[in-house]
């Protein structure tokens, strides 16, 4: 469920028509409904109710200031994959002593950074990792919390680009190397080593890979706990799926049930990472018609946003419905593909659609946008990144500014010898 609906014809987000977005914040712009964001954080995170857990919004999902404040005032943790991550999360006023730290390439700056704003626990994904780590951490003179991210080799039965938990990905350390190293854990004087985690793909519709990677993990626990471990957390990551066409992925109350069921008797903390089904249904991409296009071949509707702004379907060939803002009766549809400004064959945004006939200036809406969309986003072919606002209620706000041109040079500078020409 999601707060954009239509009101006489007319799309809005909460009570606010996307065409009055369009009209004063201009268009290709990301649209975030806070009744939304929040309803789905809530829906979640209360589905673990009388269990001992803490849910860290994935800020890579959806990384905007005012989206992490909202997160942080409803007492979110947050997962992060990188120190610029955790700067937004400070920036936002985040809780740092709930905030997980995963990622198969910290250096060590970023390690340094964490480690001074003593966050929560850090998910370590090598044996070199660990470490460096446990180096850094002894030159501050700190004692760094661990977990383990293992890879448990099971097929999450989801896009190979998103898939995480297979010996053939970059993710974790594998089951029998994790083992050796939480034998030799006393070689790590400047580690706390008291977590197992795991995080098996992105955009899960089932869950047997799940149960099958929490069974493993359970059973680590148990087999590191007689090593004389204290393993207190256990990190089962995010990946559920949303709805985005005509998906089933179970509901977040059948999730923590089936979760509880296999973990609850290991007396750990559970640690979960959400991020697409939280944010996924509570952000649109609003853009413009620019043209209409008819080959011999295919039908055309142009737009003024395209894979630069939202590039899973290029990607992943991902589906994204598409409504009009402005409904009219006696329209018949005829199919097109969706495309943008970039000079690519791969800029789409749908393809094959039915449309109802459209003119040039018309808004539409790209639907499920709120997941991996702004925070992939790129300035390829110069394009200025595009505004992103947030809803709440009668109001809308804008939370971040669209590039101006200017933007697209700061920070570059010609030297001296190409300017004497």
């Amino acid at each position: 469920m999601h707060h954009f609906h239509y009101q006489n014809g007319e799309l809005y987000c909460e009570e606010v028509p996307l065409r009055r977005i369009a009209e004063e914040a201009g268009t290709p712009a990301y649209v975030y409904s806070s009744a939304t964001l929040t309803r789905h954080y809530q829906a979640f995170d209360e589905s673990f109710q009388g269990i001992d857990h803490l849910t860290c919004f994935s800020v890579k999902a959806l990384s905007n200031l005012s989206v992490l404040r909202l997160f942080a005032n409803l007492g979110s943790g947050f997962d992060i994959v990188s120190g610029g991550e955790l700067f937004r999360v400070e920036k936002a006023g985040g809780d740092l002593r709930k905030v997980v730290y995963s990622g198969v390439s910290k250096i060590e700056p970023e390690l340094e950074y964490a480690l001074s704003r003593e966050i929560l626990l850090f998910n370590v994904e090598s044996a070199p990792e660990l470490a460096v780590l446990n180096e850094v951490a002894g030159k501050l003179g700190k004692k760094a919390r661990v977990a383990l991210r293992i890879n448990p080799d099971i097929d999450a039965e989801t896009h190979p680009h998103i898939s995480t938990g297979l010996k053939s990905n970059k993710f974790g350390i594998e089951l029998e190397g994790a083992t050796e190293l939480f034998r030799n854990w006393k070689e790590y004087p400047n580690l706390e080593i008291c977590g197992v985690d795991c995080h098996i793909g992105s955009q899960l519709l089932q869950m047997r890979p799940i149960v099958e990677a929490l069974s493993r993990l359970v059973q680590l626990v148990v087999e590191v706990r007689s090593l004389g471990l204290r393993i207190k957390y256990l990190d089962l990551g995010g990946g559920l799926g949303i709805t985005y066409n005509d998906e089933t992925p179970p509901l977040p109350k059948e999730y923590a049930r089936e979760i509880s069921a296999v973990a609850s008797e290991i007396g750990c903390q559970l640690i979960l990472e959400p991020g697409r089904v939280i944010v996924g249904n509570a952000g649109i991409l609003l853009l413009k018609v620019v043209f209409l296009k008819e080959t011999s071949a295919r039908k055309f509707v142009i737009v003024d946003g395209g894979m630069n702004d939202l590039i899973r379907p290029t990607l992943y060939g991902a589906y994204h419905e598409v409504w009009p803002v402005l409904q009219k009766e006696a329209r018949k549809d005829y199919i097109a593909d969706l495309v943008g400004p970039i000079c690519e064959s791969a800029d789409f945004l749908a393809k094959d659609r039915p449309f109802p006939p459209l003119k040039p200036g018309e808004l539409l809406a790209v639907m499920s946008a709120g997941a991996y969309g702004f925070v992939m986003a790129s300035n390829y072919n110069a394009q200025p990144l595009p505004a992103e606002v947030l809803v709440s209620g009668k109001e809308f706000y804008l939370v971040r500014d669209r590039e101006s041109y200017e933007d697209l040079t700061q920070g570059e500078r010609i030297p001296d010898f190409l300017l004497k020409g």
